[in-house]
């Protein structure tokens, strides 16, 4: 079985708690609004990382950092995307399993035409009630067990 960590809209803020959670994890990916190269160089120490850019990652540090991303995990395709809304591809022909986005900060776990779409929801700052939550992703075989953990309290 493989642990995939997801984790989205830090706004340069890596909550103590979203590092414990994230550990132990084979992958981590982060759905974008980052804000800071530290965000990343802290992540990257955890497990190996796929991130994409967020509408708020602006500068010279953030410019390499791709809009999307189409990558293989343990044999499974992902496209990763900050705001799902423009996602410019069709998953299911594409052949993506899982569809990882943020932007939100909304937590969202569903399946639809067999694509399974995760927005774990903002690990930074709290933004009005949402919650601070992450995801984790359990792969075991073919299986993908989603599963959305609040952070912090209310």
């Amino acid at each position: 079985m493989r642990r995939i960590g997801v984790i989205s809209d830090t706004h340069n803020l890596l909550r103590p708690e979203a590092s414990a959670f994230l550990r132990g994890c084979d992958q981590i990916i982060h759905g974008g609004d980052i804000c800071e190269q530290r965000i990343l160089d802290e992540l990257a120490a955890i497990a190996p990382l796929t991130v994409v850019r967020g509408n708020n990652d602006m500068g010279a540090w953030a410019r390499d950092i791709p809009e999307t991303a189409l990558f293989d995990l343990h044999g499974v395709r992902f496209y990763a995307i900050h705001n799902l809304a423009e996602l410019p591809i069709d998953p299911v022909a594409a052949g993506v399993r899982v569809v990882v986005s943020g932007h939100s900060h909304r937590p969202l776990a569903q399946e639809c035409d067999g694509v399974l779409y995760v927005n774990p929801g903002s690990a930074g700052p709290r933004r009005f009630k949402l919650p601070i939550s992450a995801a984790e992703l359990l792969l075991d075989g073919g299986a993908i067990t989603p599963r959305i953990v609040e952070l912090v309290a209310r």
